[in-house]
Formats: C-alpha cells, sequence, structure tokens
C-alpha cells in the first residue's frame, strides 16, 4: 500500500513538472510580437479608427450632411413622388427624378420620425424637421477637412488576441465590419495588450489591395492614402456619375454611334436645343467631326484627355460656336435602346447627345 502510494506521489508530480514545462511553453509560442502589439492612443490605432468611422457622405442626395448618414429604410416625398429608399441602390432613382427636367424646382422631404448614425456610430432618433435642422445646421460645410479617412479601406475579417499581463492568450476576437472595428479601438485601454493578426489588407481609393504583415506597414499604407482621393463630401449628387469612365470608353461610344442629336444644350443659363433641332452630329477616331442639317454640312474638331470625373471634352466647330467649349463629361448612359453623353461646365452651362444606338 505504502508502495503505492509512493508511485502516485511520484506520478503526479511528475505530471505537475509536466504541465508546467508545457504552460510555460505555451506562453512562449503565444507571446504577443511587439511589432504586431496594437496599443491605445498610438498612431496606428488613430488611423484605422478614423479608417473605421462611419461616412455620412453617401446620402446627401438625401440629407445634405456629411457627418451623419440616416439609417435605411426611409420613405421620402420626391418631387411630389413617395419613394421608398431601403437600400443605396436607391438613391440613383432620386438622381433620376432630380434629372427628369431641367427647368423645374427640385423637391425632398423627409417623412418623420428617422434615425441618424454619427461618426462614431452612435444612434439619434429624429421626430421632427426641425430637430434634423438642428443636427444639419450643426454639421461643417461641404468638403471641409474632416476626421474620418474614406481614401482606404480594411478588408474584413481581421482578428486579434488579447494577453493578460502574464502574455498568456485570453480571448481571440474576430472583427467583420467598421462598426465593430471603430468600437474595439475605442474601448482600448493602455495596459491592454492586443496582437492584431497578420496578413491585413488594406484597400485603396482605386480599388488595389495591398497586404501588410505588420502594424508598422499598415500605418505606413493607411497615412500615405489618406489624403490621395476626392472624398466627395458635397452635396453636388451629379458630379460623381463618371468615377469609371475613360477617355477611350468615350471615344467608344461617340463614334461607334452616328446621327447624334442634340437633347440638351444650356449655354449661360440659356436653353438653345430648340435652334438645332434636326442637327445630326458623328465623330470619327482621329479627332474629325461632321454636322449635318438638311443640305447644310459643318466641319470641326473634337478631342478628349483625363480620367473618371475629370474628364474633358473640348469641341471646336468653326460655324458653330455654341458647341465651342471645353466640356467636362457628366455621364454615359445606354438604356432603352438609346445612348446619352452628357457634357457640363459649371452650372448654366449644359450639352448633351443622344443617338438611338447601344454600340460601343
Amino acid at each position: 500500500m505504502k508502495k503505492t502510494l509512493k508511485s502516485l506521489t511520484v506520478f503526479m508530480f511528475s505530471f505537475a513538472l509536466l504541465n508546467v514545462s508545457c504552460r510555460q511553453e505555451e506562453s512562449q509560442l503565444i507571446e504577443a510580437p511587439k511589432e504586431k502589439s496594437l496599443k491605445a492612443d498610438s498612431t496606428v490605432a488613430k488611423l484605422l479608427q478614423r479608417t473605421a468611422m462611419n461616412d455620412g457622405s453617401g446620402d446627401n442626395i438625401i440629407d445634405n450632411s456629411s457627418c451623419f448618414a440616416i439609417e435605411l429604410p426611409v420613405v421620402l416625398k420626391v418631387n411630389g413622388l413617395d419613394i421608398l429608399v431601403d437600400s443605396e441602390e436607391d438613391f440613383d432613382t432620386i438622381e433620376d427624378i432630380f434629372n427628369e427636367f431641367d427647368d423645374d424646382d427640385d423637391n425632398l422631404v423627409i417623412t418623420f420620425p428617422i434615425t441618424i448614425v454619427l461618426s462614431d456610430f452612435t444612434e439619434i432618433t429624429i421626430n421632427s424637421f426641425n430637430e434634423f435642422k438642428n443636427f444639419t445646421d450643426d454639421c461643417s460645410g461641404e468638403n471641409v477637412d474632416d476626421d474620418d479617412i474614406e481614401c482606404a479601406d480594411i478588408k474584413y475579417p481581421v482578428t486579434a488576441s488579447i494577453f493578460n499581463s502574464n502574455n498568456e492568450l485570453i480571448d481571440t476576437i474576430t472583427i467583420l465590419n467598421d462598426k465593430a472595428l471603430y468600437n474595439f479601438i475605442d474601448d482600448l485601454d493602455e495596459d491592454d495588450i492586443v496582437n492584431v493578426n497578420f496578413p491585413i489588407v488594406a484597400i485603396l481609393s482605386d480599388g488595389t489591395e495591398v497586404e501588410t504583415s505588420n502594424l508598422n506597414e499598415l500605418e505606413n499604407i493607411i497615412d500615405n492614402a489618406k489624403d490621395d482621393c476626392d472624398e466627395d463630401d458635397d452635396n453636388d449628387y451629379n458630379d460623381d456619375d463618371c468615377e469609371n469612365c475613360t477617355t477611350n470608353q468615350l471615344s467608344d461610344v461617340l463614334t461607334a454611334c452616328s446621327n447624334w442629336a442634340v437633347d440638351d444644350l444650356e449655354r449661360n443659363d440659356n436653353d438653345l436645343e430648340g435652334q438645332y433641332m434636326g442637327y445630326r452630329f458623328n465623330f470619327t477616331p482621329n479627332g474629325a467631326l461632321s454636322v449635318t442639317s438638311g443640305n447644310n454640312s459643318f466641319s470641326g474638331t473634337w478631342e478628349s484627355n483625363g480620367s473618371g470625373n475629370n474628364i474633358s471634352f473640348t469641341i471646336n466647330i468653326p460655324d458653330l460656336p455654341d458647341f465651342n467649349a471645353t466640356w467636362i463629361l457628366h455621364e454615359i448612359e445606354r438604356e432603352d435602346g438609346e445612348t446619352e453623353v452628357d457634357f457640363h461646365i459649371g452650372e448654366d452651362n449644359d450639352l448633351e447627345f443622344e443617338s438611338n444606338c447601344t454600340d460601343g
């Protein structure tokens, strides 16, 4: 019996030593690397939180305010039409209604109550227009510098490991979206030991994905990208319809279709399209332009430069000076068996060509 007890004691002591040895080895294996340890109030933590902030500019066609967003769904009356907006795709419906006529006064009325979401994801119920106006008045104006970073995004999910003061892993969390990342960083304390698990992918404004292997790389990527795009924090819903347009696309559309008609021509707030009914425009790839109207014909040139929302389109027809200018491409639209190409200069000059063609 004593021999058995002695053997059991030796076994338990040996097991305890083995357990301590394994625990020490495990702690060494999971110790948070310093280059991956996220500290509260560090530069990279602040950049990540700014990247994760709620961007309120996407629905400016509704609220004209970039410092908060309206939680969907929301019911609107747009130029007298009742519209249920339950996704961002419905913003295009509002724009289509606004753009249906060029000479009307556009009007949008919000049905209250609504919920607004601030940049820190705080949700506030708004019961009346007066309450709503108090919040919009407190927002900064258009294109004013703000804290949120819109020129870079984080590709989710992101995982983080949390350690105790003995460098022992006590929890692993998975972050699935901006709100979760913002709140996670907001809750960090000075004595927290958090290991962000890499690689982490940052998405730049042009869609490029950049893989980072530590916090220093991630900090540099976000810091270099934070001012590298137009955040579009304005209330002009018409200024971003050609984000993916190219000069090649414009050339292909103009030259593949023929007999373009003038659907709209406004110069210095004067409507001139009525003077050019029956005029037909034809564009060639080498930059030549011909116009016919009955037995009359006119010759000119055209060229385009730039990219995205900054494509310039220069027309020169000596005998038709109303068209001569360097226009900015606003939109290329194909629907219902026809193509429309829309240009503008500021608010009082518009040119729109239309063709019964969907080639190009």
